[in-house]
């Protein structure tokens, strides 16, 4: 394999200063035109390619921001960076991609990467374990760029959400209009904003409509299909079972689908249910899944741009709601 080529090779073949072939190759002055095209043609000839980290290390600025994820395998997340790296990229930036597993340490060590490779900023989702946020305030202490986007926390940080608290309710509210009495809430732990907000809104719903709140049918655990699967079979086996399930997260809606469908019931027939999960997904379930649409791309767009006015030196702290609705398919009973 040829060895990259590097202005110091070029200046060691003609026999000049390495500061000669930096200045040519960037059209500055001082260098002869003679030598400048002499210079270029070397360049093009040895397919020569300039290292932005290179000169990230010379000028102290590395022109990359940092993507931290709990799943980059989840589409949502997919949909999300991609709009960000292409964001980044009309700005002339690049984008290192990390995925922190949806755990506290994972989170914390993708951080201190990102820091120690002097990125300008970071754009970060919180894991589902995450309840301690000291390593997010020591960046904000060390003056680098920082934003949350969709899990979010009640702390001095721009982020990017949407209004969980009014989304749950309305998807619950929805349920009991379609005749609903026994709702099930499927979410995350409850130590997390996001799901901590969603069973509040659904809380509210059911006192709004003079429904008791029945414990046995709100599971907070982890956030993934197989504690999805087994929340919702226990819930089945209850004497008195849900007739409606609110999912707060895609993999715990499909798997609630899937044990529902495994005791033979019908959706929405025996059992309603609502998801906040992609539109693509809702739309390849049969039946078509009732859900919370919002868009990954969105939260990308706005993420950056919050980031990039923090980078540009905007010190004030936004906290922006992104469009989301309760978008009506066949998973749930029609209102009455």
């Amino acid at each position: 394999m040829k060895k990259r080529v590097s202005q110091r090779d070029i200046a060691k073949i003609l026999g000049i200063n390495v500061s000669t072939v930096s200045r040519a190759l960037k059209g500055q002055g001082g260098v002869s035109s003679a030598l400048r095209q002499r210079i270029e043609q070397l360049a093009h000839e040895q397919r020569y390619r300039p290292n932005p980290f290179a000169v990230s290390l010379r000028f102290d600025t590395t022109r990359t921001i940092g993507i931290v994820v709990p799943d980059v395998s989840f589409s949502p997340y997919a949909h999300f960076v991609k709009r960000v790296e292409a964001e980044a990229r009309k700005a002339g930036l690049l984008c290192i991609i990390m995925d922190s597993d949806d755990s506290f340490a994972g989170e914390v060590e993708c951080v201190e990467l990102l820091e120690s490779m002097h990125v300008e900023g970071i754009i970060l989702s919180l894991s589902q374990e995450t309840t301690d946020f000291s390593h997010l305030e020591r960046l904000m202490r060390n003056h680098i760029p920082l934003v949350l986007f969709d899990r979010t926390a009640d702390i001095e940080i721009s982020s990017v959400a949407i209004n969980d608290e009014l989304l749950a309710r309305q998807a619950t509210l929805h349920l009991i209009d379609g005749g609903a009495h026994r709702i099930a809430f499927l979410g995350g732990p409850n130590l997390l904003k996001q799901t901590a907000d969603r069973k509040h809104g659904y809380i509210e719903a059911l006192h709004e409509r003079g429904i008791p709140v029945r414990k046995e049918l709100v599971k907070c655990g982890f956030l993934s299909f197989n504690s999805g699967l087994s929340d919702t079979l226990e819930l089945l086996s209850l004497p008195e079972p849900p007739d409606a399930i609110l999912a707060t997260n895609g993999m715990l809606t499909i798997a609630s689908i899937q044990a529902i469908s495994s005791k033979g019931l019908r959706i929405p027939e025996d059992m309603s249910v609502i998801g906040f999960m992609s539109d693509w997904v809702s739309e390849m379930n049969t039946p078509r899944i009732t859900f919370v649409r919002h868009s990954p791309r969105e939260f990308g767009t706005q993420a950056f741009q919050l980031l990039q006015g923090q980078i540009n030196g905007d010190t004030n702290i936004y906290h922006v709601t992104a469009n989301a609705r309760l978008e009506v398919r066949e998973s749930t009973r029609k209102v009455l």
